[in-house]
């Protein structure tokens, strides 16, 4: 089995594949401060609750971008699994053309998701991640990464909202009844939720009128439930997309493969 993980500044998503199929999937809080017995302990106690234990898994791949990170993982993939954990980043294999003025600062989930796009739904594409950052990416007709858009998350932009306005509340992150706010709490909700949902659409048609064929827009994340719902241009929402990328990256990096 293969053990596919994806390291966020918010969040750490991880699942386990057997063959095309996802067995079992987590999403935990991502912590700087863990120690490599910590990360180790606590993904032995994930694969127990599964019926599953490291002997089970025989590959980790992961994409990260939280670099203090990544020397945990590799030494509690070492110590824990038997092996070190393949890093998405320069060097590795995806059969994807990179666009990007240096392909070096794109991030290592904006690849991967793309890559699973491109297998799942076909090109040209936009793809949009709601995590700590949201995220737009484009595809072309001819399976290039083009490039995108980087926006201030939701959650960043609410904290800062909460900071700098001491008498607003902070709310649940919830559709409100209406658009037209009639107390603060709905009147803050309405403008998350509407505020992104019309952000999204924008920079969307926008990246359209700038490529070729009439592009898919796939979401992604945490939030994208949320905000899809209430926007005119997502035409699907994968929650799996990232995952499923990191099991072709694997595969696409074993030998033989091309």
């Amino acid at each position: 089995m293969l053990l596919v993980m994806d390291v966020g500044n918010t969040n750490i998503v991880l699942g386990v594949y057997d063959g095309d199929a996802l067995k079992a999937h987590w999403r935990l809080s991502t912590q700087r401060h863990w120690t490599a017995d910590e990360f180790g302990i606590l993904l032995k106690q994930l694969l127990q609750d599964q019926g599953l234990g490291p002997a089970d898994i025989q590959a980790l791949v992961v994409s990260s971008v939280v670099p203090p990170l990544n020397p945990t993982i590799e030494r509690a993939g070492r110590h824990y699994f038997g092996f070190p954990p393949l890093f998405v980043g320069p060097g590795i294999r995806t059969g994807m053309p990179i666009k990007y003025e240096n392909p070096r600062d794109v991030g290592a989930d904006r690849i991967v998701n793309a890559i699973a796009a491109q297998e799942l739904y076909g090109v040209p594409l936009i793809l949009v991640d709601f995590g700590t950052a949201i995220t737009f990416c484009a595809v072309s007709v001819r399976g290039e990464y083009l490039g995108g858009v980087i926006v201030p998350g939701i959650e960043i932009s609410c904290e800062a909202l909460f900071a700098r306005a001491a008498r607003l509340p902070r709310v649940e992150l919830v559709r409100p009844p209406q658009v037209i706010g009639r107390n603060t709490v709905h009147s803050i909700q309405s403008g998350i939720v509407y505020g992104y949902a019309g952000l999204v659409d924008s920079i969307v048609r926008r990246m359209r009128a700038e490529m070729e064929g009439n592009p898919r827009v796939v979401a992604t994340g945490g939030g994208a439930e949320m905000i899809a719902r209430e926007c005119e241009t997502i035409e699907t929402v994968d929650q799996f997309l990232t995952l499923w990328g990191l099991r072709l990256i694997y595969a696409r990096n074993q030998p033989g493969e091309k």
